[in-house]
């Protein structure tokens, strides 16, 4: 009696063991792709006043605008279509599958064009020092007094647009990676995107801009 009763317990936890073996598998994230990706959608689509005619261009109401070609990552655009080696490493191929996917999501155009418009503004408040980035890649405030009255609002709907973005990663990565789109995929992959893009946009911040560091702790770049 002892011994089958030994044995039915192994069994359960044999498949307990399963199950969460199951439950706790890491999805894959390609660190370096998602954030080339990032940086070439940034470079393609947050523009400032990029809704406004150049100086010196003319255009008329018959006229429109070519379509903007689709994102690239950064080495193949410097590489273009000439290289003596092989330019198809999965790192460059996961970044260019990611900005692409990406650039065919309504909401991340949708959330660049809204961005584009709050960018010099919101550049003005980085340079005063009124706000600084977390380490989650998030505008947050830092001195009250240097904002108007329409500024908090602004922020809050920058940081949403900015959520989108990180949000939209995810779900790029685990198309790329044919994983299902689960909360639990999606919480894993959250985090890293997230933490991406903050050092995404740490890179691109200008000199005494305030910023998060991963460990936490605020720098002035």
């Amino acid at each position: 009696m002892k011994t089958r009763l030994m044995k039915w317990l192994v069994v359960w936890l044999c498949g307990l063991f399963a199950a969460c073996a199951v439950i706790t598998v890491n999805v894959y994230f390609p660190e370096k792709a998602a954030k080339e990706a990032y940086k070439s959608l940034d470079d393609m689509l947050l523009k400032e006043g990029s809704a406004k005619p150049r100086a010196g261009e003319n255009q008329t109401g018959h006229e429109q605008a070519a379509p903007a070609p689709k994102p690239q990552s950064g080495l193949f655009r410097e590489l273009g279509s000439f290289s003596l080696v092989s330019v198809a490493s999965a790192a460059e191929s996961e970044a260019d599958t990611l900005a692409i996917e990406m650039a065919d999501m309504p909401e991340v155009n949708k959330a660049y064009a809204e961005m584009s418009q709050r960018l010099p503004r919101l550049t003005a408040l980085f340079d005063s020092g009124a706000v600084g980035l977390t380490n989650q890649g998030l505008v947050t405030v830092r001195d009250k007094s240097k904002l108007s009255a329409a500024d908090e609002g602004m922020i809050a709907a920058e940081n949403q647009s900015r959520k989108t973005l990180v949000g939209s990663m995810a779900k790029a990565i685990l198309k790329l990676g044919k994983q299902k789109e689960s909360k639990g995929a999606l919480d894993q992959v959250m985090g890293k995107a997230a933490a991406t893009y903050a050092e995404t946009r740490r890179d691109a911040a200008r000199p005494g801009w305030w910023m998060q560091l991963q460990n936490g702790r605020w720098v002035q770049k």
